[in-house]
């Protein structure tokens, strides 16, 4: 995932055309005019089916980039402000022990669960913080190369399956890529055997941009991490398996609607981003799903949130 500077996963290690580069003096084109920046505007929320079913359950997805400095951003605030059920955070970047008490004691969502790197302080991590109950909780997929980055958990609720992920990078130099392939495999064949038991609910930040449309220089990313043949491929199949991407799925042609942008050039003030956060659902949820939202006017991150309805 692109990012600035020194970071982990992608965001920190790739070097990504992320933002239009500055025009300068004396070059050619000098003192042309940049194009306005094509803002993406988010519809009113749609709180019903097709079928005109009320939306039961409403999950918001954030990866925070370290949810230490997100919470001194007032993160915290948008959560309450949006109200969802259950919110998904990715990026945590903070071992259990070291999570800031405005989150760790946060009465709205008495129900929290939080994954961590085994082995890197300060690297990976995921939470799920929930106003009722799972039935039951766990942590990765049952394979220990992709379980000791604290990438997932899993709640298992009366209808459905919730998966909070956040999938691993190439890296720059695309050094990753092979392991990436690995994860994708693996993680498709998980995902594959819950929901042969029940529906799923996958969201987080997946590290890919789909299609040329979900981000904006696709010519110029076509080698870089997040945008390969290769993992895109991989999503490519994922969604073969039985799933579909909620927000295509309701907004097959809409453009500029990202959910990262780095934070070099201002990139996010120029929209010059990628989506790479996404909510995918096992197709017998189609009928249940009411929106897909991309909160892109929530700061706090180099990500920003995003929310389901569905009536589950």
């Amino acid at each position: 995932m692109p990012k600035r500077g020194k970071k982990e996963d992608a965001k920190a290690d790739t070097e990504v055309d992320g933002a239009e580069p500055e025009v300068k003096k004396g070059k050619k084109g000098a003192g042309k005019e940049a194009e306005p920046a094509i803002m993406y505007e988010d519809a009113p929320d749609k709180l019903s089916t097709d079928e005109d079913k009320k939306y039961t359950l409403k999950i918001s997805s954030w990866n925070v980039d370290g949810v230490r400095a997100w919470v001194k951003k007032q993160g915290l605030d948008w959560v309450r402000e949006e109200d969802p059920h259950i919110i998904c955070l990715q990026e945590t970047k903070c071992a259990e022990k070291s999570l800031p008490a405005e989150i760790k004691d946060m009465p709205e969502y008495p129900h929290k669960y939080w994954a961590c790197s085994d082995e890197k302080e300060g690297y990976s991590g995921v939470a799920m913080l929930c106003k009722d109950k799972p039935l039951n909780v766990s942590y990765g997929i049952g394979i220990q190369e992709h379980d000791k980055e604290g990438r997932v958990i899993t709640a298992e609720f009366d209808s459905y399956y919730l998966v909070a992920a956040y999938v691993p990078n190439s890296s720059r130099g695309l050094v990753r890529l092979d392991y990436r392939q690995r994860w994708d495999v693996d993680f498709r064949k998980y995902l594959k055997e819950l929901d042969g038991k029940k529906p799923l609910i996958l969201c987080g930040d997946l590290n890919v941009a789909h299609q040329e449309i979900d981000l904006k220089n696709p010519k110029t990313n076509k080698k870089t991490p997040g945008f390969t043949p290769q993992e895109r491929q991989g999503f490519t199949e994922l969604l073969a398996e039985g799933f579909l991407d909620s927000f295509r799925e309701l907004y097959p042609d809409t453009t500029s609607a990202y959910t990262f942008w780095t934070y070099m050039m201002n990139a996010r003030a120029k929209n010059v981003g990628w989506r790479l956060d996404y909510f995918v659902l096992s197709k017998a949820l189609r009928s249940a799903l009411c929106d897909s939202k991309i909160r892109s006017n929530a700061k706090g991150s180099d990500h920003c949130p995003i929310t389901l309805y569905i009536a589950i």
